[in-house]
């Protein structure tokens, strides 16, 4: 495996059949190359989640976290060129447009009406809370492994923007979980 030369300093380890792998010690670039991954993830569910769900209001939604997940790449991928330039990181200037203080902030109220058969639209409040949820752990760690106050005031940005991410879905699932149950014959009563 040939690495390029990034100019962060890296150390290399023989391995037993005498091959050599290349190591980073910045565990700020790991993390962001994660990061990264796990936006790529998420612009690709939401995408997905937007494509799959008959509601045109969970549609609209869906496809708004897509375009703030693909912006949260675009930030990432941005500051790992700065930091491999020795530049401070840029601020996170943009907020979420997403409004958990909703009512109903993902699905109309009309979902509702077809809940008993809603298993897709379920699933992906399900599943995108989850990687809301692991996103907002990824950022919280990597700003307390930072003593750079621009790096971490970065992760802390994104860290409150993943969690009105997670509060809309969250209050979502809650709002239609015991109806859901109910009409899909998941409750035992």
């Amino acid at each position: 495996m040939r690495r390029e030369w990034t100019g962060i300093p890296v150390s290399r380890l023989s391995t037993s059949d005498g091959g050599t792998v290349t190591w980073n010690p910045d565990p700020i670039l790991d993390g962001l190359k994660e990061a990264m991954l796990a936006e790529q993830t998420g612009i690709q569910f939401y995408t997905t989640a937007a494509e799959k769900t008959v509601d045109a209001q969970g549609r609209q939604v869906f496809e708004q976290l897509a375009d703030e997940e693909r912006q949260h790449l675009e930030y990432l991928q941005r500051q790992f060129r700065h930091i491999l330039a020795g530049e401070q990181f840029e601020p996170l200037t943009l907020a979420s447009k997403v409004d958990a203080a909703q009512t109903s902030p993902i699905f109309s109220p009309a979902l509702r009406h077809r809940l008993k058969e809603a298993h897709w639209e379920m699933t992906a409040l399900a599943v995108g809370l989850q990687l809301e949820l692991a996103a907002i752990q990824r950022y919280r760690s990597l700003a307390q492994t930072t003593d750079r106050p621009d790096v971490r005031t970065f992760f802390e940005t994104l860290v409150r923007w993943e969690e009105g991410h997670a509060a809309a879905l969250k209050k979502q699932q809650e709002a239609l979980k015991e109806a859901y149950w109910e009409s899909a014959r998941f409750a035992p009563f």
